[in-house]
């Protein structure tokens, strides 16, 4: 998980206390006389009131266009701890995920999707409120926490009568960091250990059991319905399970190993799935938190670098009737919580930076470009601030406390092995992807961390856990 091993008054109370420095809500009236939340824009003009929170939940979905059933459809979400870019149904040779490679090739395959950062505990920030970590009210430890401030998707769809569940399999999201904010049920599996430097547990099967659990209850697939599960397994420790392959002894070999018994818990969820009523009417989401290195750029595990290996991560997003593709069109983790909204029939905030991939997923719409691409990588008590911005062939590396860059040509030099920053013959793309840089981030609102602590780079965490 980390580098370091880591009806309708009801919804006011809660409306009136979701801000963000960029948006923030106050209380319409819907057409029966109830209240319903509405979004104002950064200039304070409301924008389409969200769906009331009311028990039936939003609105029926209308005829099918195109093979492709309206929304609202049921979500389920699902992250692999550490999950490369490098699987099967993106040209890996060794067959280690049958279940995903199947789902994959009845969907719509992302090729070059990335992370928003390069560990846990930043990125999932940024599933979860369709921002970057900088801008996010956060505390300073690796181990981040969350300030309930921040404006989450799940907290959106839940005011707007949608089911939202997670199950969860590390202790991380079950140490009052406020990552449960917005969920009806958050539940962890059983038996879990904590250790700060790496993951001790085996739990992909007691996450698919609890799941299933989750799913067969009554009344939790009655209406629309959001799961996030976040499987941990390929994280460190790479174990060799029983009744799966022996890959080798290497650490990619046993990863790989992990990698299989993780699918093969993934493939018993989806085919409980297939068999209930709801099936025809959820759309899949499968991808990962960040990547891992096995040894490139002399390191191991994640976090601490914002390198391709550790951004890169699967995506795959399957919604009932769309045909399957594959998109190369790249894409981050920001568009997540517009994708998701979006699905359930939930109008978007204006919070959210990134778009909605559903129109590209159903084929309506051709995959634009939308870069730049930014990975963010904010100080905190253990990570260095890092950041990048990728355009066009061109990824530039940012040491923010240093001030140094670095310049590679993914085309060319894929592994980012060759620094082109001190080239005098790329004097001039190092100066257009600087001055690109600097006018991305000059439009991403930066907050500083809270909780005190010392933060590598230099200085100390005195940021506000709330809008002033």
């Amino acid at each position: 998980m980390t580098g370091l091993r880591t009806a309708a008054c009801v919804a006011v109370s809660l409306w009136s206390a979701l801000s963000v420095a960029m948006s923030f809500t106050v209380i319409g009236c819907d057409a029966d006389g109830g209240t319903a939340p509405q979004v104002t824009s950064a200039g304070g003009t409301p924008t389409e009131p969200l769906a009331s929170a009311n028990p039936a939940g939003p609105r029926e979905p209308v005829a099918a266009r195109d093979g492709v059933a309206e929304r609202p459809y049921n979500v389920l979400f699902l992250t692999v701890d550490s999950m490369r870019a490098d699987m099967p149904w993106n040209g890996y040779a060794r067959a280690i995920a049958p279940n995903l490679t199947k789902l994959a090739s009845e969907s719509a395959v992302y090729t070059r999707a990335y992370s928003a950062s390069s560990y846990t505990a930043k990125s999932v920030g940024t599933m979860l409120t369709g921002r970057y970590p900088s801008s996010l009210y956060r505390g300073s430890s690796f181990f981040t926490e969350y300030a309930p401030s921040n404006v989450f998707f799940s907290e959106i769809l839940q005011a707007a009568g949608v089911r939202t569940m997670a199950g969860h399999a590390h202790l991380y999201f079950d140490r009052g960091k406020k990552l449960e904010q917005g969920f009806d049920v958050w539940k962890m599996v059983p038996g879990l250990k904590w250790n700060a430097t790496t993951d001790e547990s085996v739990t992909s099967v007691k996450l698919s059991d609890l799941a299933i659990e989750l799913l067969s209850a009554e009344g939790n697939t009655r209406g629309p319905f959001f799961m996030w599960l976040h499987y941990m397994d390929p994280h460190d420790q790479y174990l060799q399970h029983k009744d799966t392959p022996k890959f080798g002894r290497s650490a990619r070999d046993r990863y790989d190993s992990e990698i299989h018994f993780t699918d093969r818990e993934l493939g018993r969820l989806l085919a409980f799935c297939e068999k209930q009523k709801f099936w025809g009417r959820t759309a899949i989401v499968v991808s990962a938190d960040h990547g891992e290195a096995f040894g490139e750029h002399g390191m191991y595990k994640h976090a601490f670098a914002l390198w391709e290996v550790l951004t890169r991560v699967p995506l795959i997003v399957k919604i009932p009737g769309a045909e399957a593709r594959r998109i190369d069109a790249r894409r981050s983790h920001i568009d997540l919580a517009p994708t998701f909204v979006e699905l359930l029939g939930v109008p978007a905030p204006a919070s959210f930076v990134g778009k909605s991939l559903v129109s590209e997923v159903t084929g309506r719409t051709p995959a634009e470009n939308r870069e730049p691409i930014v990975l963010d990588l904010p100080a905190d008590s253990n990570n260095p601030p890092t950041r990048a911005l990728i355009f066009g062939d061109h990824k530039l590396i940012v040491d923010v406390a240093g001030g140094s860059y670095r310049l590679y040509d993914l085309a060319a030099d894929p592994d980012e092995t060759n620094n082109l920053a001190g080239s005098p013959k790329h004097r001039d793309p190092l100066a257009a992807m600087r001055k690109r840089y600097e006018e991305t981030w000059a439009k991403i609102p930066e907050i500083a961390p809270f909780g005190g602590g010392k933060l590598v780079g230099g200085g100390v965490a005195n940021g506000p856990r709330a809008p002033s």
